[in-house]
């Protein structure tokens, strides 16, 4: 028997076991369209389906999904479907074992949140973006704010950035995150490279505490702390009357880059994500605003 014909009979025999246990019509329908799109794409990799199913097969499919900026929700649906395709094959002696696991393979998102984050607007970034090139500002706080907006960095991070992280020729910074002395590089843009060098070259170089490790130095201690970055950001909030927290600068920093085209698997890496699955919860769902403007297309 030809394998296609195989895999249209397994598919239409999963249909009629759903209409056999009653279930709603637009269930039904869901159910069947999301194991097709499966079987589709198991096609798709010279991997016809013959009533086998892998561990394997569902985890890549979920990564082919959140590669492809799919909703959440509707990743977590498609991985339902599955469940009960799952559940079919071994009641029906196709399978003997249940390789989708909900638990693991569902993409979980915060209570309340919908996977939403707040980020500035291209507005709030323009207004920024001119208020620390006036005088009002440092050379040391104009180069954290850049590196907060363009590395994507905790303030965690930053705050422990040595001298010795910093590659000018290459435009590269080392930043040494999570457990196990991990590292990654992240490149520097043009902007922050330059206020980089205005902060080595002058503000820095003139401190008491020039002979530190630690790059970004207080007129008090040898390397920044946390606090004094919380509160460097309340000053700039009440300035420019723009809501400001460490995270909503990282936020920004990987929204943007995916609205630009960039793969998950990459904004992960740059981000220092253990798991792209990290990268999807937060960042894969569009804003409220975002979704507004995009109905206004129509």
């Amino acid at each position: 028997m030809d394998t296609n014909t195989i895999a249209e009979r397994i598919a239409t025999e999963f249909e009629e076991a759903l209409i056999a246990d009653g279930k709603a019509e637009k269930t039904i329908e869901s159910y069947v369209g999301d194991v097709g799109a499966f079987l589709q794409w198991l096609e798709s990799k010279e991997n016809t389906f013959t009533g086998t199913l892998k561990r394997f097969h569902i985890t890549a499919y979920k990564n082919h999904l959140v590669q492809n900026n799919y909703e959440v929700n509707t990743i977590n649906k498609k991985i339902n479907s599955l469940q009960s395709f799952n559940q079919f094959l071994i009641d029906k002696n196709y399978l003997k074992e249940q390789v989708v696991d909900l638990r693991k393979d569902k993409v979980k998102v915060a209570a309340g949140s919908e996977g939403e984050v707040e980020v500035f607007n291209d507005a709030e970034i323009e207004k920024l973006l001119f208020y620390i090139q006036s005088q009002d500002v440092t050379s040391r706080d104009r180069l954290i704010m850049l590196m907060l907006l363009y590395t994507g960095i905790r303030v965690s991070e930053l705050v422990n950035i040595k001298l010795k992280d910093v590659d000018v020729l290459a435009m590269n910074l080392t930043v040494a995150w999570g457990k196990g002395g991990k590292r990654r590089k992240v490149p520097l843009k043009g902007e922050v490279i330059e206020a980089l060098k205005e902060y080595l070259e002058g503000e820095r170089k003139e401190s008491k505490f020039a002979d530190s490790e630690y790059l970004i130095l207080t007129n008090r201690s040898p390397k920044m702390d946390r606090d004094a970055v919380n509160k460097l950001l309340s000053k700039m909030e009440r300035k420019l009357g723009i809501r400001m927290h460490p995270h909503k600068f990282r936020h920004t920093f990987c929204t943007r880059l995916l609205k630009k085209g960039v793969e998950l698997t990459t904004v992960a890496k740059l981000a220092g994500h253990a798991s792209i699955q990290t990268t999807a919860r937060f960042y894969i769902n569009t804003s409220q605003k975002d979704k507004k403007d995009a109905v206004e297309l129509l």
